[in-house]
Order: structure tokens, then C-alpha cells, then sequence
């Protein structure tokens, strides 16, 4: 008998503490958000997801990486126009002065075969990965931000929720407590008062904690040290549109990743080329004066040519073919791993907005409505205080469900941009 009143108290006790957070959630909305310090409000500027996303641009060390990167392929390509620099070259036979001759000659080789032009190819198409590396790191971050921006959104939203959960929490155990002395109610309603005041009191800690981490987060991705901005200010019900699978498919070839890849591939086949040419040696001409004693000034003309009898260069032609075969082959591979991603992320997206829609349009309503007539029954005398509680507890059920699925749309959203390599808000 002790252990199954001890049982129905715990579970008392329990659905007091969901209903007293669902009542203060009912109460503060979904598209409640919070306030870290109210001293602040005034000296710190919201955060909205446009400037978070501004910031992040402007001031991330991934972004200036990649940035770093592109100059540098931006020099590859300025040193691929070069030509071979000429050689000015002085001898002299003979030490006596009646028979010293000497000679001075400049020496040029001349690139044929197309290397230069092949080179040059190679140094653009490495250029525009650079550049393809830089789209793919900003589409990322992007999509980073976006969801440290839900994130902190939906921390904001459940520190309010347990702040008001704790002041209700409050008040009801000061109820309790007077109807206890006033001889109205059993000591056991006390104490499930008190039992729930103490978890509305560890919940509001959790959300604290939860909020201040949302918030470090967001701030390492915009880049800078210090709170430098207020509450994040945005509308988390505020759904996201499924784009069709034909807008998809046409964006993805369009995106950094296959950019890149399809780049990569022109790039080793300018390589490639570039090896083949090499099968052809680039001649050297040289033109100079030999001044001898006896005979006086003279004219030197010279042709060099290399001779490809021990190395013909087929290796490191071996090798770029099948570089560029590999190339080829990850490019289809790369297609197909963001077709795969894109549907799932897709999929993903339709089915959690779906979800979030008929939580909002017809199981909170209905929820609600249950609530209600729990609470007027309870008035009246007709039904339990445990039925209240169990009423509630559905009701806080749904409502977490509804934050779940307003953060899985967005975070499917952000899923999307990052594979479409979209940056634009």
C-alpha cells in the first residue's frame, strides 16, 4: 500500500512538473525569445540572421583561407605566361694575348610543341578550382550560420519557457502551502509542489546552459571574440518552401562541389596535354661574336636540340592520362554522392514541414482544447487532478515535438543551400 502511494506520488509529482512547463509555454508562445540580461537590451543591437550571416563573411578565417588560396593560384597563373629566360654566356680560349680568343653568345630556347599554351590551361583551370574551393567554403559557412542561428533562436525560446515554468512552479507551491495550513489539502500536495519547483528550478539552469553555448557557437562563426551582439531576433515558424526536383537537379550543376570537380578534370587534361608536348624538344638558338687575334670578329650562330633517346617523358605521360581518368571517374562520383544528399535533404525538408504544419494547424488545437476541458471539469468536480495533469503533459509533449520539427525544416533547409552552394539571403 506505501509503495503504491509512493508510485502514484512520484507520477504526480512528475506530471505536475510537465504541466506547470507546458502551462508557461502555452503562455509565452513559440515565438517567444529571450533576453540574456535585460541591462543589455538597450546597449546591444539584436542579431538578425542577414547581419549574423554579413558578419560571418566579412570576418571568418575560413573564408579568408580559401580567399588566401584563390591569390595564390591567381600568381600560378601569371607565372604560367612566362617564357624561358635567355643565357648570355662568355668564354675564352687561351691565355696569351697573341692567340686569346673570346666569345660572347646569347642563348635562347624556344618552347614549341604547345607547352606554354598547355600551361597556361592548366594554371587557369587550377585558378577556377581555387575559385570553386572559395564558393564551396562560403556555401558552408553559410549554412553553419544558419543553423547556430535557429539554434540559438530556439535556446532563447526555451529560457523563457523555464523561466516562467519556475515562476509558475512558485506560485503553485505557495498555494499549496496555504491550503496545507489552512487544513484544505493533504501534506502530499505540498510536497509535490515543492518537487516540482525544484525541477522547473534545474530546467531553467539546463536552458541557461543550452542558450550560453547556442551563443558561443554562433559567435565563433561570425568570427569575433566578446559579446558584440544582443538576442537573436528571427521567426522560427517561419517555414522554409520544398523547391521542386527539377530546380534541384539544375542548381546542383551549377554548385561549388561539381564546379570544382568539373574543373579539376579540365585541369588534368590541360596537363595532360602539357606532358604530351613535352614529347616534342624545344630547340636552343644562340647568337654571338668570337673575336680572335689573328683572324678579327667573327659571327656564331648555334641550333641545340635535345635528343629524346633515354627520356621520352612517357611516365609522367602515363601518369597525367590517368590522372585526368581519375578526375573523370570522382566527378561522376560527386554527382551522384550530392543527387543522393540533395533528394534525402529534400525528403527530409517536405516530410518535418509537413510534420510542423499539422502540429501547428490540428494536434495543438486539439491539444489545447483537451486541456481546457480537463481544467473546467477539474473546477467543477468532475474529473481528477491526475486527468489535468495527464492533459498537460500531452500538451507539452506536442509542443516539444513542434520545436523539434521547426529546428529539423530549417536544419534540412540549410542542408540544401550548403549542397546547392547558395549564399544568398
Amino acid at each position: 500500500m506505501i509503495s503504491s502511494s509512493s508510485h502514484r506520488a512520484g507520477r504526480a509529482a512528475s506530471a505536475l512538473r510537465h504541466a506547470l512547463l507546458f502551462t508557461s509555454l502555452a503562455l509565452a508562445g513559440v515565438a517567444g525569445i529571450a533576453q540574456d540580461n535585460p541591462a543589455n537590451k538597450a546597449s546591444l543591437a539584436p542579431l538578425t540572421l542577414d547581419t549574423a550571416v554579413a558578419r560571418a563573411i566579412d570576418q571568418h578565417p575560413r573564408l579568408r583561407a580559401a580567399q588566401r588560396g584563390l591569390e595564390a593560384s591567381d600568381g600560378a597563373v601569371l607565372q604560367s605566361k612566362a617564357r624561358p629566360n635567355p643565357a648570355l654566356s662568355y668564354s675564352q680560349e687561351d691565355t696569351s694575348r697573341d692567340k686569346r680568343t673570346t666569345t660572347v653568345q646569347w642563348t635562347q630556347m624556344l618552347e614549341i610543341g604547345g607547352k606554354r599554351d598547355a600551361r597556361m590551361r592548366a594554371a587557369a583551370r587550377g585558378r577556377d578550382v581555387a575559385e570553386a574551393e572559395l564558393d564551396a567554403a562560403k556555401a558552408n559557412l553559410v549554412a553553419d550560420v544558419r543553423l547556430a542561428f535557429f539554434g540559438l533562436l530556439v535556446a532563447q525560446q526555451r529560457e523563457v519557457l523555464a523561466g516562467q515554468t519556475l515562476d509558475i512552479a512558485r506560485s503553485a507551491r505557495e498555494a499549496a502551502s496555504k491550503r496545507v495550513a489552512a487544513g484544505k489539502a493533504a501534506p502530499l500536495e505540498a510536497n509535490r509542489a515543492s518537487v516540482a519547483e525544484s525541477s522547473a528550478e534545474l530546467e531553467q539552469a539546463q536552458a541557461q546552459a543550452a542558450k550560453r553555448v547556442a551563443r558561443q557557437q554562433l559567435q565563433a562563426l561570425i568570427g569575433e571574440g566578446g559579446p558584440v551582439f544582443g538576442d537573436a531576433q528571427g521567426k522560427l515558424d517561419a517555414l522554409p518552401t520544398v523547391p521542386e526536383i527539377g530546380v534541384l537537379q539544375s542548381r546542383l550543376e551549377q554548385s561549388p562541389s561539381i564546379q570544382q570537380a568539373r574543373f579539376t578534370v579540365e585541369q588534368s587534361r590541360a596537363t595532360a596535354d602539357l606532358e604530351r608536348a613535352k614529347r616534342i624538344p624545344d630547340p636552343t638558338v644562340s647568337l654571338g661574336m668570337k673575336r680572335a687575334q689573328e683572324t678579327g670578329n667573327q659571327l656564331v650562330v648555334g641550333v641545340s636540340i635535345p635528343l629524346p633517346v633515354l627520356d621520352t617523358n612517357r611516365g609522367n605521360q602515363l601518369q597525367a592520362l590517368r590522372l585526368a581518368d581519375q578526375a573523370e571517374e570522382r566527378l561522376l562520383a560527386t554527382r551522384l554522392e550530392l543527387q543522393s544528399q540533395l533528394y534525402a535533404a529534400r525528403e527530409t525538408l517536405e516530410a518535418s514541414r509537413k510534420q510542423a504544419i499539422q502540429l501547428s494547424e490540428r494536434v495543438l488545437p486539439t491539444a489545447q482544447v483537451a486541456y481546457e476541458a480537463a481544467s473546467k471539469g477539474f473546477a467543477l468536480g468532475k474529473f481528477g487532478y491526475l486527468d489535468v495533469l495527464d492533459a498537460q503533459r500531452s500538451l507539452f509533449d506536442v509542443r516539444n515535438q513542434y520545436l523539434d520539427q521547426l529546428m529539423a525544416t530549417h536544419r534540412a533547409s540549410a542542408d540544401i543551400e550548403r549542397l546547392l552552394g547558395t549564399t544568398d539571403e
